[in-house]
């Protein structure tokens, strides 16, 4: 038991504290997930809505705490009971959304780690049987430090969170993982290639046959069936290639701009998913950003997902001479995490990308 508890403590430990950095890296992403389970379709929850950033901030900071709670020995007992509780909360948000299929991803590892909602559910019911090993060997979990060693760790750690997570909310995440990293092509990025693997889809034809109804399995062709149609339904067996940029457009007064503007050699593309929740400050440094840019030959667009009246409210406001283009929110918010948000970009290829409060830094 000794053995199997402390082996127990590695392995939670060690994974809460990668899954909680991960998240802790880019928490306005986490924060767009608890977004989605505090919506509407799902938990229904919208009151939670409006602290969803700090809601992120606060469980991926304890998170990463209570992985390092466990691995020193502090407090082993309120520690435990924590983790229980957070895994219990984990568990039916998985199993929610798998069952239901409400949101097709996590977000427990961000955007380094995909997993699918079953996948979710089933590391979390793993977690849970190997925090169950803790819960009943609480007493072999000994301290691996002094009071005052466990204390300094503790509170180091706690530190280092809190620093790390104002760090990449004053500016990006220190790891890009999404598809629209610095070096990445966009264009190469929404392409799939013609050999990739297509979906598997069964459909499932309703047919009444002698009063009875009678449901054939095809992969796609009409059955050959004596007998009155009632209805089909389809099932995906087996996920294609998707590619990982599949949303994006560049639209302008109904018109696609896109390849055409991936076409540009020097671009400046400023992000705003939302033109109401854009930060004045941001808003405010984007006429200089133009001008500079402007002169050394950039093309200067803004891109979101407001509708014309905020566009010309922002325009007349701020008097802004370049045009904005329209793009799905959602995708914009996987952009960058900031609003506004700054790219260059050259022939399709991210060259820079910047937080409004870096604007300063980025490289024309």
């Amino acid at each position: 038991m000794k053995i199997l508890v402390n082996f127990s403590r590695i392995f939670v430990g060690v994974l809460f504290i990668i899954s909680g950095f991960i998240k802790l890296n880019d928490p306005i992403g986490f924060s767009f997930k608890l977004e989605e389970y505090f919506g509407p379709t799902v938990l229904d929850l919208p009151f939670f809505m409006p602290y969803a950033l700090l809601i992120s901030v606060s469980v991926v900071i304890l998170e990463v705490i209570l992985g390092v709670f466990l691995l020193i020995g502090y407090k082993p007992k309120f520690t435990v009971y924590s983790l229980m509780a957070m895994i219990g909360f984990f568990t039916f948000l998985t199993f929610y959304s798998a069952f239901y299929n409400k949101v097709t991803d996590c977000g427990c590892f961000g955007d380094a780690l995909k997993l699918t909602p079953w996948e979710s559910f089933s590391k979390d019911v793993v977690l849970s049987v190997f925090i169950m090993v803790l819960f009943f060997g609480l007493k072999y979990i000994k301290p691996i430090f002094n009071k005052l060693g466990l204390t300094a760790v503790s509170l180091f750690s706690f530190c280092i969170c809190l620093g790390f997570a104002y760090h990449v909310l004053m500016h990006l995440p220190s790891i890009d993982f999404r598809p629209y990293n610095i070096g990445a092509n966009i264009i190469e990025n929404m392409t799939v290639p013609d050999d990739a693997q297509k979906d598997v889809i069964d459909y499932h034809w309703t047919f009444k046959v002698n009063g009875e109804d009678q449901v054939i399995t095809t992969r796609g062709g009409y059955p050959d069936v004596d007998g009155e149609y009632v209805g089909v339904e389809t099932e995906v067996v087996t996920v294609g290639y998707e590619a990982p940029i599949h949303d994006f457009t560049m639209e302008i007064d109904g018109e696609d701009m896109t390849l055409d503007l991936m076409e540009e050699s020097k671009l400046v593309m400023i992000v705003m998913y939302s033109l109401d929740k854009a930060e004045a400050d941001g808003l405010t440094k984007l006429n200089k950003l133009y001008n500079d840019a402007n002169s050394k030959g950039y093309k200067v667009i803004a891109i979101t997902a407001s509708g014309d009246n905020e566009i010309n409210k922002v325009k007349t406001e701020y008097n802004y001479n370049f045009d904005f283009y329209f793009c799905d929110e959602t995708a914009l918010k996987t952009i960058v995490r900031s609003t506004p948000g700054i790219l260059t970009i050259e022939k399709g290829t991210i060259t820079d990308k910047v937080h409004w409060n870096d604007i300063e830094d980025l490289q024309l």
